[in-house]
């Protein structure tokens, strides 16, 4: 995906993309999204949290870009909102519900974004603005990032 890439196209791969991932997470236990990848990294659990705050905070970013000439949005403290949510102690099976709900519902939001919102200015992390259409198209990128390391994708 690029940031030209038509927005029902962003969509149509980030739902393949979920929907490919969620019988494979269903298969990993309690325990085994509980433990770690190696000392000191989160937990299946603890990233699959992080990708649902993803989503909460991309949401945000998506309805908001299409009502303003420029987005200015605070940066997401990722370490924070982990740990501040306790992922670690919720049922693994209610985790990855939620996850696969907020992210079809962003298909369905990211599809019907008008094109002529696509390069909306948006300032997140740096000074630099990205467009809108940036940050569409790399959602699906940092998802299926995130996926690989709990080991659902390749």
């Amino acid at each position: 995906m690029t940031d030209a890439t038509p927005f029902p196209d962003i969509a149509a791969d980030l739902l393949r993309t979920v929907e490919a991932a969620v019988p494979k997470l269903r298969t990993m236990t309690d325990a085994q999204a509980e433990t770690p990848r190696a000392a000191g990294k989160w937990s299946p659990k603890q990233i699959i949290g992080h990708l649902i705050d993803s989503a909460s905070n991309n949401h945000q970013r998506f309805v908001r870009a299409q009502e303003v000439a420029a987005l200015q949005f605070p940066p997401y403290a990722q370490e924070h909102w982990v740990a501040s949510q306790h992922y670690g102690d919720r049922p693994w099976d209610e985790l990855v519900t939620l996850w696969h709900a907020y992210n079809r519902h962003l298909a369905h939001v990211i599809a019907r974004i008008p094109e002529g919102r696509r390069s909306v200015p948006c300032i997140i992390e740096s000074v630099e603005p990205v467009t809108l259409g940036h940050l569409a198209a790399d959602y699906g990128a940092h998802l299926r990032h995130h996926l690989a390391q709990v080991g659902v994708l390749q």
